[in-house]
């Protein structure tokens, strides 16, 4: 089994997923005596961001793509509301989108690792990208974890990305397998691929990654 290596970035625990601002405060009339400001132990606490809160962290709201409509809905596992609090392959085993790359995840061992990251964008294959391997391949694989593990880690991120950070990163990403070369970002919004493959459920927040649904296994080496 080969780690995920990731540069540069721990992965604690998102808090939350919105951001809160700061009021300003208001200029006394002229003429008028402001009142005192209150002493520190007085004050009320100012609202920050949440921990984690930044770049690439999204809301239920941002979510798009056709295939979201299958997603459970409300509180049921597998919803949006269900996932957001979880690290992301947590979220993954429930939603029915992704059982085959659960699966794959499974077999090499690589859930506690995913798990512990900071802040990744994972870019996950639906099941039938992975049915368009066949079912002996599929199985084949995942009987060889050496190798079906650099294909898995071809598909994370290394910093949390939403869609429109992914169409402003310049055209390429450095995924945790970097002999596998760049990914190729294209288009924007509901036009976004990834080394040609779609976005059929994009934006989708979890505790520690954003995660987009695509269309098709990226192979290491293609990019296309």
């Amino acid at each position: 089994m080969k780690n995920l290596r990731v540069a540069g970035i721990g992965f604690a625990a998102v808090a939350a997923l919105t951001l809160t601002a700061c009021g300003s405060d208001d200029t006394a009339s002229p003429g008028n005596t402001p009142a005192p400001a209150p002493s520190s132990e007085m004050a009320p606490p100012m609202s920050s961001p949440a921990a984690g809160a930044g770049e690439g962290v999204t809301t239920n709201a941002d979510v798009f793509g056709p295939a979201c409509s299958q997603l459970p809905q409300g509180s049921e596992p597998g919803s949006l509301d269900s996932m957001g609090p979880q690290p992301v392959a947590s979220a993954a085993s429930t939603n029915p989108l992704l059982t085959k790359l659960v699966a794959a995840v499974k077999a090499t061992n690589l859930v506690d690792t995913l798990n512990s990251q900071e802040a990744i964008t994972v870019f996950a294959p639906a099941d039938p990208a992975f049915a368009e391997l066949g079912d002996a391949k599929f199985k084949e694989l995942a009987g060889k974890p050496d190798e079906l593990a650099p294909i898995l880690q071809y598909h994370v991120v290394p910093k949390r990305y939403d869609a429109k950070g992914l169409a402003a990163a310049g055209g390429s990403l450095e995924s945790l397998n970097t002999a596998g070369g760049p990914l190729k970002i294209e288009g924007s919004g509901e036009n976004l691929t990834v080394n040609g493959a779609k976005v059929l459920c994009g934006n989708i927040p979890t505790k520690n990654a954003t995660v987009f649904v695509i269309d098709k296994v990226m192979t290491p080496g293609t990019n296309k």
